[in-house]
């Protein structure tokens, strides 16, 4: 498994308050922010069925509308 990285862009406050969360929960914000993403990849799985990235489809061709109208 190789290790990628992002860039994420948070405002000031939100970033000071997610640190707040993060440190109570006994985390870095770089930690909790991997389980949180963790846990949402585990819940769209149970929700959808394992994600198989092997053979995945392009998201040019799964157009899923994000927002309802």
């Amino acid at each position: 498994m190789s290790i990628k990285s992002v860039s994420i862009r948070f405002e000031e406050e939100m970033l000071k308050k997610f640190g707040y969360v993060s440190d109570y929960e006994g985390r870095s914000v770089n930690s909790h922010i991997l389980a949180l993403i963790r846990r949402e990849i585990k819940a769209f799985e149970k929700e959808n069925g394992a994600i198989d990235i092997e053979n995945e489809i392009p998201p040019e061709l799964n157009i899923k509308l994000t927002r309802k109208n």
